[in-house]
């Protein structure tokens, strides 16, 4: 492709490189996680601390609070997140669980709003977030938005690797799981992202009748029998969604 800057690409990949490793990185690590030679590394990264992006200390980089800007470039723009906040509030606190709002982005969900309970859960789930799609209730309705064969795409490039006895194997299962998400209205899934972890989700949809996010509540097996998570949960959950994508609908940014 021309108009494809590949001085672009390898800037984001370091910046990305930051994100995987969660901890201050030197120059060799960049260049190890990127593939890249230590010298484009060195001049990429000094770029960055150039910019405010990243800072040095003792021989080793890690990102400052200011890459939170290209996050924040994206939750400005899209609505959802801020129109969901007090929906999810409010859900959260009748339920006394943490409530989420996410997109897809490729093979994965991505978290953009969440509201967290007190308690204490083995996954570490905060903004930005991102786990594969098909493990999730989450990406269940987000891909059961999509046509079999686009999912057909997003399975065949998504990372499988972490997986418990419960989770789906194979696509034709998956298939199966998103024609009873597309039947009923939202999705359940019962610890296949994480032993002990159930959630379930719904669409939030905009004006347009799209679905643009989705909504779940997550809790543990051991708290949280599947019959009251479907008694008592799922049409709390319902309602919330409904909420939500009614607020999407009429606000600009959602038509």
């Amino acid at each position: 492709m021309a108009e494809f800057v590949q001085s672009f690409e390898r800037g984001l990949a370091v910046i990305r490189s930051f994100a995987a490793a969660g901890q201050p990185q030197t120059l060799s690590d960049v260049a190890r996680a990127t593939g890249l030679s230590r010298a484009t590394a060195r001049r990429l990264v000094l770029t960055l601390e150039e910019l405010g992006y990243v800072r040095s200390g003792g021989g080793r980089f890690e990102l400052t609070p200011r890459i939170l800007e290209l996050g924040y470039a994206f939750l400005s723009s899209f609505s959802v997140p801020e129109l969901a906040v007090p929906y999810l509030e409010r859900f959260s606190a009748t339920v006394n669980e943490s409530s989420s709002v996410a997109v897809l982005d490729g093979t994965s969900i991505v978290y953009v709003a969440r509201v967290p309970a007190n308690r204490v859960m083995t996954v570490s789930i905060g903004l930005g977030s991102r786990f594969p799609a098909y493990q999730t209730s989450l990406g269940r309705v987000l891909l059961g938005a999509l046509d079999d064969e686009q999912v057909s795409g997003i399975w065949e490039t998504s990372d499988r690797t972490s997986v418990t006895e419960r989770t789906v194997r194979t696509l034709d299962e998956l298939i199966a799981k998103l024609e009873e998400v597309r039947a009923q209205g939202w999705a359940l899934v019962d610890q296949e992202l994480e032993l002990g972890v159930r959630s379930i989700a719904a669409p939030i949809q905009n004006g347009a009748g799209e679905v643009v996010a989705a909504a779940n509540v997550s809790t543990h097996a051991s708290r949280t029998t599947k019959a009251v998570l479907l008694s008592k949960f799922l049409p709390e959950l319902l309602r919330t969604a409904q909420d939500i994508s009614r607020a999407v609908a009429v606000h600009p940014a959602g038509r």
